[in-house]
């Protein structure tokens, strides 16, 4: 699955540019038209596909389950799906998500429900790591039985409900946990009830809007979505064509607001309301982003990112931000970082249950090159500086197998010119294996070197 391992070294600032680039495409997409598309009936057709290391861990695993998928050429795919409920392996299968928690979460959705089903669940060191408890425990409400017992992380043995039953959800800012609970609820008996306390990202939904009679969403008393799943339906075959991903996008628009007279534009990325919380943020505290030629494919807004060099103030995120860019907190820390003044992050708790503690680690790299941050459970203070001294520092990042972080301290390096060490980089290839591509584009300069 991943690449043999490997760091980078960065050591020198990257100069002013005027590019147009095109990022990795969405990996929450990519994996959803996989899953979705198994579950389907007759062929799906998915272009533009995320060739990722996590996309792949998805793909492995429903081949396994007896899903027929076929690489027409790259990026292209169509599956044969068979239906609901059509997965079969024999006993005590190995399903291997790798590094993805997307895959691990949502498949699970789809095993808890389908009839007759034993496998074993593991991941990679980062995944086995992570706490599955309120999954385990969600999907015990359909019936599913998790083997050993009060074990909470990955290696784990799933036995699917016998007769599962629709269930009420009360869905927080976790779109893993919500989408899961919706494809578990497709094979279900009766009606699956969820209540959005929290808008998380909405792709699960979105295709499954294609067909009709499946799900439901208005409106409640408490102007909250209500979603309504009916189970044991029959479902169209997609045909998507997948934007780019804004989670990857943010990275270079984060390099491009913080290089002197830099100019970006990223084509072709997915603009969904629910993703962009990092671009709103960063508008509101002075960032030149414009988003252009918008368009609406298969319930998924599509456009262009124009960035400029912007002159930045702190900035002040509250809680409502976290839902809509959770995945770009680390390279928003790096912003504020080397934005003057005091920056504060609210409602962050989820962070520290990802592919590491995001909150300690990034503040363990902020640290090293002498940025001051105080954090909590819940947040995170850090106090920023424009004129940052070199003198001796250097950013050091261990072997974690956390894509995110990985980014943000290459961002940082090119930005500063602080020399960096790096390990454990391969793991972008998980979902951004054309990172380092961009990078040299742009004319950022960095080496790698192998490790054993």
């Amino acid at each position: 699955m991943l690449n043999k391992s490997f760091l980078v070294n960065t050591s020198s600032k990257i100069q002013p540019y005027n590019k147009t680039i095109n990022v990795d495409s969405d990996k929450s997409i990519s994996i959803r038209s996989f899953l979705i598309g198994a579950v389907s009936h007759n062929i799906s057709e998915i272009k533009n596909v995320l060739e990722s290391d996590d996309v792949y861990s998805c793909i492995n695993c429903l081949k396994k389950l007896g899903v027929k998928i076929k690489k027409v050429k790259p990026k292209h795919y169509i599956i044969y799906g068979k239906g609901l409920g059509s997965f079969y392996a024999k006993k005590n299968t190995i399903l291997d998500c790798g590094n993805s928690g997307t895959t691990a979460r949502l498949l699970i959705g789809l095993l808890s429900t389908n009839p007759e089903i034993q496998v074993k669940i593991k991941g990679d060191n980062s995944l086995n790591r992570r706490n599955m408890s309120k999954l385990i425990e969600l999907m015990g409400e359909f019936g599913t039985i998790f083997l050993p017992k009060n074990k909470f992380n990955f290696p784990l043995t799933l036995i699917s409900s016998e007769i599962p039953i629709g269930i009420k959800y009360k869905a927080g800012a976790s779109a893993q946990l919500k989408s899961a609970v919706i494809l578990a609820g497709l094979n279900a008996n009766g009606v699956t009830n969820l209540i959005e306390e929290k808008e998380s990202r909405n792709h699960t939904e979105n295709m499954l809007f294609r067909t009709s009679k499946i799900i439901e969403i208005k409106k409640n008393k408490k102007k909250q979505n209500h979603i309504k799943v009916y189970g044991k339906g029959y479902l169209d075959p997609l045909k998507i064509n997948i934007g780019g991903d804004p989670s990857s996008a943010a990275f270079f628009t984060a390099l491009t607001l913080l290089t002197p007279d830099a100019r970006l534009k990223i084509k072709h990325v997915g603009l969904n309301p629910r993703r962009i919380g990092f671009y709103n943020l960063l508008k509101k505290y002075g960032a030149k982003i414009k988003f252009k030629n918008v368009k609406k494919i298969n319930h998924e807004s599509i456009g262009d990112i124009y960035v400029e060099s912007s002159k930045l103030k702190p900035i002040k995120a509250n809680p409502i931000y976290y839902v809509s860019a959770t995945d770009e907190y680390p390279i928003l820390f790096v912003i504020a970082a080397l934005t003057k003044g005091v920056s504060v992050f609210k409602g962050i708790e989820d962070l520290a249950n990802k592919e590491s503690n995001r909150i300690e680690e990034m503040k363990k790299i902020l640290m090293q090159i002498g940025i001051k941050c105080k954090s909590s459970k819940h947040a995170m203070k850090i106090f920023g500086t424009s004129h940052l001294k070199k003198s001796n520092r250097k950013i050091k990042v261990a072997e974690l197998g956390d894509h995110r972080i990985c980014m943000s301290a290459v961002i940082l390096s090119l930005i500063t010119g602080i020399k960096a060490e790096i390990k454990n980089f391969e793991t972008v290839k998980t979902s951004s294996p054309s990172f380092l591509k961009v990078i040299k584009l742009l004319g950022g300069k960095f080496e790698i070197k192998k490790t054993l």
